[in-house]
C-alpha cells in the first residue's frame, strides 16, 4: 500500500465515522474513527520511505503493522511534535487523550462506546486528524 492509499482510507473512514455518529451508531463510529487515525499515521510512516510505500512486513517493522496508535505515532516520528503542540494547545491535548485509548478490539464491543466523542476528537476543532494531515 502507498501513502496515498492510506490518505484515501483515512478520509473514507472518517467520513463513515461521521455518518454513523450522526445516526446514533456509536460503536461503529468509534471503531471506524480510530481506523481513520491509524490510516493517517500509516500515511506518515509511508512518507518516510523512498517511494512513499508502506514498509514490507519484516521483523524490524512489525510494529508498523500494529493498530496501537501511540506506537504508530512514534514510528511516524511525530511523538515529540505532538508533545510540543499539546503544550500550547490544550484542546489538541484533550482530543489526543480521547483518541489514544482506541484499539481495534473495539469491534467486539456492543455497547458503551462514545463514537460521537471520538469523532469530535479526531475531526473537530483542534482534532487529531487535521493535525496529522498537516504532516502526511
Amino acid at each position: 500500500m502507498t501513502r496515498r492509499d492510506f490518505q484515501v482510507l483515512a478520509e473514507l473512514r472518517a467520513k463513515e465515522a461521521r455518518v454513523l455518529a450522526n445516526n446514533g451508531n456509536e460503536q461503529g463510529a468509534y471503531y471506524l474513527g480510530g481506523y481513520a487515525v491509524e490510516c493517517a499515521l500509516k500515511a506518515c510512516i509511508s512518507k518516510q520511505t523512498r517511494r512513499h510505500e508502506f514498509p514490507p512486513k519484516i521483523e524490524y517493522v512489525r510494529e508498523a503493522y500494529s493498530h496501537k496508535l501511540t506506537s504508530l505515532l512514534r514510528l511516524a516520528e511525530l511523538e515529540e511534535q505532538l508533545e510540543r503542540d499539546m503544550k500550547t494547545n490544550p484542546a489538541l491535548a484533550a482530543n489526543w487523550s480521547v483518541v489514544k485509548s482506541w484499539n481495534e478490539g473495539s469491534r467486539y464491543i456492543a455497547s458503551g462506546l462514545k463514537g460521537k466523542d471520538l469523532y469530535t476528537a479526531i475531526a473537530g476543532a483542534d482534532g487529531v486528524l487535521p493535525w496529522i494531515k498537516h504532516r502526511w
